[in-house]
This record gives structure tokens, sequence and C-alpha cells, in this order.
């Protein structure tokens, strides 16, 4: 690799530009609010706020998978958080989540309301108030956490690293593209070799674990977010393309994919969601348009 660079880095850092590329209106190096703005209240015992990010797909898939399954305490109201307007720097969200990230989630059925930040912590949360989609075993408990938190650990650099340097950037920097596509196929067959004798991540049983991956590496794969199929030849992964395939068919994953969604054909968007009927309501007004 030939590349060059004419940058040295000072002494100290300071804060003197936007970096650059996509999202550098939402980036800055302090915490806390820019703006007084409350947060919305709906009726129902959960209140999200939050956007169609992967990581916002994550918690909506959950609610609704919950919801599939009877568990009607799950019923929620989702509210959307323009990260490009700056919501999530509002006070009413900061109160929620300090960090200023999507989502934010606020049980309202706890007497005093409970906040939950981070997107793991939600599926923990609810997977445990509700006796769903974690294994009670201690075994296949301690073998879903492991692969929560590995998604965890793992997505900042499919998202904050390649998809940002491929995608987002402005410009292209080989060195930074090659470190951060040798890490995803790294993480793309760690993938694949697992799921080759497993339908789910936990084995034959669909958990939470299948939920927190799949709106990131699953959506890598069938969707090609990033527009990087080619690129990271994820056709090859055949054991991950099949997974990812059987967990887009559920239908609590595609209407949890939607909500809070602001881009795409907008058949596929919901942008506040506060009712199950929304989905068919939403379908509806397409078919008579």
């Amino acid at each position: 690799m030939n590349e060059t660079s004419n940058y040295t880095p000072p002494k100290v850092w300071t804060w003197d530009a936007e970096s650059g590329g996509r999202w550098a209106s939402i980036n800055r190096p302090i915490a806390g609010p820019t703006h007084e703005k409350p947060l919305p209240l709906g009726q129902h015992p959960i209140q999200l706020y939050s956007l169609g990010t992967p990581n916002g797909v994550k918690v909506t898939v959950m609610l609704e998978e919950l919801l599939a399954l009877g568990k009607s305490g799950a019923e929620y109201d989702a509210y959307l958080i323009d990260i490009s307007e700056g919501d999530q720097f509002g006070s009413g969200f900061v109160e929620v989540n300090p960090n200023s990230k999507i989502p934010a989630m606020l049980d309202q059925s706890t007497g005093s309301p409970t906040r939950i930040f981070e997107s793991g912590a939600m599926l923990l949360y609810l997977a445990e108030k509700f006796g769903a989609l974690l294994p009670a075993e201690p075994a296949g408990r301690a073998e879903c956490l492991s692969w929560l938190f590995w998604q965890m650990g793992s997505a900042p650099y499919l998202g904050g690293g390649f998809g940002h340097f491929y995608a987002y950037a402005p410009s292209k920097i080989e060195y930074c593209i090659d470190r951060y596509a040798m890490e995803v196929k790294r993480q793309l067959d760690v993938l694949d070799r697992h799921l080759a004798d497993k339908q789910y991540m936990c084995g034959d049983e669909y958990s939470i674990a299948d939920i927190a991956i799949w709106p990131w590496y699953g959506l890598l794969m069938v969707e090609g977010i990033y527009d990087a199929s080619e690129f990271l030849s994820t056709n090859s992964y055949i054991h991950l393309m099949r997974w990812a395939k059987k967990v887009a068919a559920r239908k609590a994953v595609q209407r949890g994919q939607m909500v809070n969604r602001t881009w795409g054909p907008e058949e596929g968007q919901l942008h506040e969601r506060h009712s199950g009927s929304d989905f068919e309501t939403r379908t509806q007004d397409k078919i008579e348009s």
C-alpha cells in the first residue's frame, strides 16, 4: 500500500471543525443536552424513543416478538428520534439516556418509571421481565448471553469501523477500509462456522442472541447494508445466509424493522407505533393511495 498522509497529530487535540462525512453533524466531544425538549409519553407500559437503525431494530423486534407470544405487558409506544436533527440531545432524551444514543426506553409498569439504555441491556431486561427468549437452564443461558455480548462488542467494527470508512467517510482511505473489512470478514466466518450445525445462534430455539445479531449481520447478508455485498462476498457464507433469511421471514422481525424507519420504500416505514393496528393501517393506506 503506497498511501501517504500529511497529517501530524497535535500534542493536544482540540475540536476545531466537524470531522466530515455523512454523520458529522451529530458528533461532538462533550455530553449533556443542547436544548430543552421533554419526551412524549403514551399510555402503554413500554415507552421507546428510537430510530430504525440496527440498534433500534433490535428492540422493536424484541417487543414485537414478545407481543406475538401473547405478552400483553410488552405493548409499547415508539416515538421517532431524528438523530440528524439532534433529537438525541434534547433534555428529556438525555434524562433517559445520558449517552445520547438511540434507543432509550422507559418501563412505566414499575411504579416509578424505570429507564433502560443500551440495546443489549434492553433485550436482557425484557427477556427477564417476561420470561421469554432467554434459556432458563444455566448452560443455555450462558451461551445466549455470550452471543449477546459478542454482538455488542463486535458490531462497532462493522458499523463505526467498516460502514463508516467504506460508505460514509468523506474520502476513501485504503488502510482503514482494509483494516475493518478484514475484521468484518473474520466475524462473518465466526458466525458462518457457528451456524453450520444450528438453526439459531443458541441451537434449535430462537432467542435474544438472534434478535441482537440479525439487525447488524443478518441485514448485511439479506439487504446488503452499506452496498457492500459484493465487496465482502457475503454469498460465500452459506450457513449465515440461511440463518439470515430464516430470521427475516418472521412476522415480528418484519414488523419490528418498520418501526421508526424513515428511509427506503414508503410501505416499509412506520415513523411512530402506538398499536399493532398501525401496521395494518399503514398497509391499507398504501393500497388506497
